[in-house]
């Protein structure tokens, strides 16, 4: 995720492509400016959406010819990470009473994870709902898309094994002071609150956020923590269901024996799995693949 702030600050100055051949009439008069002044205006111009679709293509490239092996441990080392924001949220829950603005301050803590993932260029399987998809998307070919179902498999795997490690180190262990591990039951059991059809419905909101929040990067620059941070707060705040940093909760409830594994499977991984990957697909990686899909169909 952070190579596309990189990638977008290559491409901030490059012509927008994907025109229509109309656009020439519709243009205005550009004013006269020095050099400079028109150096800065091209640097301070939004990116187009064919820009900013081509960053995340090859970003998706990038990762798709990764191998198998690296990702896998970039994967496990995303789901270990992933865990600082049950941790994070549940120090400060620790520390509130009960308020009714105290889930505004708590899931403060929620975005920590998402930010070592994305600094760290960690693989989390959210992200790559959308990353991978569009180049399937602009050439659709039985290889890639057997590359990137292994890739979901292997990212998804790996990022619940580090995930339910993270829950098993906190369950068996005194780590934390009572007064956290209560925090950490209690963010389990909201967690795990609604029936099968709700928890898909939030999971597809937090898919549709996540992978939003990937496309806008490239064009985020110097603000790429704070879009980060807003937009997995949004997530957190709202109760959305994420299938790494739920897991991460849930899976505590599991190793301590409050819930089977069973009921984890069924009740919370499962829809959460479903809405997420829904989210990030068809709303994001769908969506914003065809604006740009249909303005350079128009071009031509």
């Amino acid at each position: 995720m952070a190579d596309s702030v990189k990638q977008g600050d290559q491409t901030k100055g490059e012509r927008q492509v994907g025109r229509s051949p109309a656009s020439s009439e519709l243009e205005s008069d550009p004013a006269d400016l020095e050099p400079d002044e028109e150096k800065k205006a091209q640097d301070e111009e939004s990116l187009s959406a064919a820009i900013t679709h081509e960053v995340i293509r090859r970003e998706g490239q990038k990762a798709l010819e990764r191998p198998m092996s690296a990702l896998a441990w970039s994967g496990l080392a995303a789901g270990l990470s992933m865990g600082f924001s049950f941790v994070a949220e549940a120090l400060l829950r620790s520390h509130l009473a009960e308020t009714s603005w105290r889930p505004l301050v708590t899931k403060l803590g929620y975005p920590v994870g998402f930010l070592i993932v994305s600094l760290a260029s960690q693989e989390l399987y959210t992200e790559n709902t959308l990353r991978p998809i569009v180049p399937l998307m602009a050439r659709r070919t039985g290889a890639l898309l057997r590359r990137v179902s292994l890739l979901w498999i292997v990212i998804l795997l790996t990022n619940l094994i580090g995930a339910f490690v993270f829950a098993v180190v906190l369950g068996t262990t005194e780590a934390f002071r009572p007064e956290v591990r209560e925090a950490f039951n209690a963010i389990g059991r909201e967690a795990m609150e609604g029936t099968f059809g709700t928890i898909l419905l939030r999971a597809v909101f937090a898919g549709w956020l996540i992978a939003l929040m990937v496309w806008m990067l490239p064009a985020a620059e110097a603000a790429h923590v704070f879009v980060i941070f807003v937009m997995t707060w949004i997530v957190g705040v709202a109760g959305m269901a994420h299938i790494i940093a739920g897991s991460a909760e849930v899976l505590y409830l599991v190793v301590i024996g409050a819930v089977g594994f069973g009921t984890y499977l069924w009740d919370y991984m499962v829809p959460t799995l479903i809405g997420n990957t829904l989210g990030g697909v068809s709303l994001a990686a769908a969506l914003n693949h065809a604006q740009v899909a249909s303005g350079t169909s128009k071009s031509e």
